[in-house]
C-alpha cells in the first residue's frame, strides 16, 4: 500500500469511527473535532496505526498487556484451541480448557487461596466477589454482616456493584441514587493527605479511620475491598508499606473478609506476581483479570479461599448455590491464552527479571524529581503515575479544563509513545516484556512531553 492508498484508508477509517463509534472514557465533543490516532497493527511492545507510524505502548493497551504483542505461543495456543472449541458454557458443564486455566491460576495465587470463579472483566469478578462475601455470611448464619468498606479514590470497575464501591467522585456522583451504601475509608495519599499528616510520624492515621469504621460497625462488616499496593484508575496512588499487612490484621480481628482487587496490579505490574506478596498477606478473595490472558482476550477470574467455598456446600435442597454466572466464562479461547500467558512468565522468567527493568525505570525517571511542574512521581514496580502541579511549594493543581495531562499525552504521541492521562497525572504502565533500553526512551518520551506543555501552560 502506498502512502496516498494509506492516507486514503484512513480516512474513511476516521469518518466511519466518528459516524458510528462511542468510545469509553472519552468526551465526544472533543473527540469528533479532532483527527484519531487509529491503531492497525502490532508487533512486540509496539503499535502501529493506520499511516504506519509506530509508538512506544506505553500503557500495556489499558494495563493488560504483558509479554508485548504477536506473541508466538500465545497466537499457537489460541489456533490450537480454534481447532477443537471456540466456546462451550460452563453451566452444568466442564471444558478442557477452563480446567488448564484454572489449575494455572490456582499454581501462581498465593498459598491458600484454592478456588476459581471465571468471568469475562475485572468489573464482573469484583460483583462476584461482592456476592461471594456477602452471601458467604449469610449462609454462615451471620446475616448482620452485610455492609462493605472500601477506600476512597477507588476503582473496582463500571457495573452497578463496583462503581457502588467506587470512590472516584469525577466517575461515581452522577450514579449515586443507583448505588448501595458503602463505609468510606481516607484514602492513603501521603502526598495529599485527606488527615493533613506526614509520614511517619502519623502513624499511619488513614489506618487508623479504617479501625474505627470497623468499630463502629461492630459485627456489621461483611468485607473491606482494596486495590493493594497501588490505586490505579485514581492516578496511581502508591499505599504506605505495611498498609495492607494493616489491612489483613483488622479483618481478622473483626472477623470481616478481605478482598483485593488485583485487577491492575496482578501479573507482575508492582514487581511480584501480585502486589499482596509484598507483605506477606492472602487475601479471602482475590479479583484478577486485565494481564490474565497477555493482554490478548477478555477473562477474569475470583479466586477464593476453601473457607469461602465451602460455606456455599450443602444439600439441593438448602439452595446454598451461588446462583451466578456468565455466559462467556470460561471461554476457552481465553482460558488458552491465559494458560500459555501463565505458562511464558515461567519460561522466560518474567518475575526474576523484574528488579533490573524496575531500576532502570526508575534511573530514567529521576530527572523528574527537578522539574518545575511535576509535585510526586509514584512508582511501584512498572506502575508509575507522575502528578503535574502548577506551583510545587503549594501543590497548587492545574486546572481541570487546561487538560494537562491530555495535553502530555498528546505530545508523547508525536514523538512515539502511547501514554494515558488521569487528569493531571500522567500514568506509565508498559508491558514487562519492554527491555531496559526501551523503559528509559519512553521515559524520556514522557519527560520531554512533560516539559514541552508545562512551559507553556
Amino acid at each position: 500500500m502506498n502512502d496516498a492508498e494509506r492516507k486514503a484508508r484512513h480516512e474513511r477509517l476516521w469518518r466511519a469511527d466518528h459516524r458510528h463509534l462511542w468510545h469509553p472514557f472519552t468526551q465526544m465533543q472533543d473527540w469528533l473535532a479532532d483527527e484519531p490516532l487509529i491503531v492497525d497493527a502490532a508487533e512486540g511492545v509496539h503499535l502501529v496505526d493506520t499511516l504506519g507510524r509506530r509508538y512506544l505502548d506505553g500503557v500495556s493497551s489499558l494495563w493488560c498487556n504483558v509479554h508485548g504483542h504477536r506473541v508466538p505461543e500465545i497466537d499457537e495456543a489460541i489456533r490450537v484451541q480454534l481447532e477443537e472449541v471456540a466456546h462451550s458454557t460452563l453451566l452444568g458443564l466442564a471444558s478442557t480448557a477452563s480446567i488448564a486455566c484454572a489449575e494455572a491460576v490456582a499454581a501462581i495465587v498465593p498459598r491458600g487461596l484454592t478456588r476459581v470463579f471465571f468471568s469475562d472483566a475485572g468489573a464482573t469478578a469484583v460483583e462476584i466477589a461482592l456476592k461471594m462475601a456477602f452471601q458467604h455470611h449469610q449462609l454462615r448464619g451471620d446475616p448482620q454482616r452485610n455492609e462493605f468498606i472500601a477506600l476512597r479514590g477507588g476503582y473496582h470497575g463500571d457495573t452497578i456493584g463496583a462503581v457502588s464501591l467506587g470512590g472516584i467522585d469525577l466517575f461515581h456522583r452522577i450514579f449515586k441514587p443507583l448505588l448501595f451504601g458503602v463505609h468510606r475509608a481516607p484514602q492513603p495519599y501521603c502526598y495529599r493527605c485527606p488527615l493533613g499528616k506526614t509520614l511517619p510520624g502519623c502513624g499511619m492515621a488513614c489506618a487508623g479511620e479504617v479501625e474505627r469504621i470497623f468499630e463502629e460497625r461492630k459485627g456489621k462488616i461483611a468485607a473491606l475491598v482494596l486495590e493493594p499496593v497501588m490505586q490505579g484508575a485514581d492516578g496511581m496512588i502508591a499505599q504506605p508499606p505495611g498498609y495492607v499487612r494493616r489491612m489483613r490484621e483488622l479483618c481478622d480481628r473483626h472477623g470481616a473478609l478481605l478482598v483485593c482487587d488485583e485487577v491492575a496490579t496482578g501479573f507482575g505490574r508492582t514487581g511480584t506476581m501480585f502486589a499482596v506478596e509484598q507483605e506477606g498477606v492472602v487475601p479471602d478473595i482475590l479479583t484478577i483479570a486485565k494481564g490474565i490472558t497477555g493482554g490478548y482476550l477478555p477473562l477474569a477470574a475470583t479466586v477464593t479461599t476453601e473457607a469461602v467455598f465451602e460455606s456455599f456446600l450443602g444439600p439441593y435442597e438448602e439452595q446454598k448455590t451461588f446462583f451466578h454466572g456468565h455466559t462467556y466464562a470460561g471461554n476457552p479461547l481465553a482460558c488458552a491464552a491465559a494458560t500459555a500467558s501463565i505458562r511464558l512468565f515461567h519460561d522466560r522468567r518474567v518475575i526474576e527479571g523484574l528488579p533490573a527493568k524496575i531500576a532502570a525505570l526508575a534511573r530514567a525517571l529521576a530527572p523528574a524529581a527537578r522539574m518545575a511542574h511535576v509535585g510526586d512521581v509514584r512508582q511501584r514496580g512498572l506502575m508509575v503515575g507522575i502528578e503535574l502541579v502548577r506551583d510545587r511549594t503549594t501543590k497548587e493543581e492545574y486546572a481541570y479544563a487546561l487538560r494537562a495531562g491530555h495535553q502530555v499525552i498528546q505530545e508523547a504521541r508525536r514523538l512515539g509513545a502511547i501514554l494515558r492521562p488521569l487528569g493531571n497525572v500522567v500514568v506509565l504502565m508498559p508491558p514487562l516484556a519492554m527491555t531496559e533500553a526501551q523503559l528509559e526512551a519512553l521515559a524520556g518520551v514522557a519527560l520531554a512531553s512533560i516539559e514541552k506543555v508545562t512551559a507553556r501552560l
